[in-house]
């Protein structure tokens, strides 16, 4: 479980590629700095099982399920990541409960500066349209936002200058992905109502 607060804006140092799957290599100081193997870290909101820790770095398997419903199938050599440990029992929630299991892919469909943030519309996935609410939280390669508005097909969240800064959001061009992860509490209440939400 994590919160949505990025720790650490690492970067990818090596990628191999099987036939349906792919193997990740890290640089990270922060998040290994106290990682061993088994250990879970986000990747862009995806939560993967280190299985290897060497000099600031660690190395995670993607099986296929993962490189399909998400964006690090398209990650390269140099490509920037942000990363989260998982909280823990004495940890601030400063963000919301993120599970790491990432629901699908937004694309940046319009970026729009302004005096000291940037609001950025994602195109919205119908599979997860319900679960996303004005005011709601959602998590957006790991990083816990606000959804401020919602409409047929899309929705914005407003970034501050320390997410632009220090997250790969700053970084993501009209017509790029991030990995989606609504809010769990969304699909628990979906699943006690009878017949669940039309």
């Amino acid at each position: 479980m994590f919160t949505g607060i990025v720790e650490e804006l690492g970067h990818v140092v090596e990628i191999v590629r099987g036939d349906a799957s792919a193997t990740l290599r890290v640089h990270g100081p922060l998040v290994t700095s106290d990682a061993g193997l088994g250990d879970s870290i986000a990747v862009n909101g995806v939560c993967l099982t280190v299985t290897e820790v060497t000099d600031e770095e660690f190395t995670a398997d993607v099986m296929h399920e993962t490189l399909l419903r998400t964006s690090l199938g398209a990650l390269e050599t140099g490509s920037a990541v942000n990363l989260e440990r998982p909280l823990t029992l004495a940890s601030r929630l400063g963000g919301h409960l993120v599970q790491g299991h990432v629901d699908a892919t937004a694309t940046v469909i319009e970026r729009t500066p302004g005096d000291n943030w940037e609001v950025v519309r994602f195109a919205l996935p119908v599979d997860v349209a319900r679960y996303v609410v004005e005011k709601g939280s959602i998590t957006l390669d790991g990083v816990s936002l606000t959804v401020a508005e919602v409409g047929e097909g899309w929705f914005s969240v407003s970034l501050i200058p320390t997410t632009l800064g220090l997250t790969t959001l700053g970084r993501k061009g009209v017509g790029e992905s991030v990995n989606l992860e609504v809010d769990v509490i969304a699909k628990y209440v979906e699943s006690m109502l009878p017949g669940g939400l039309s």
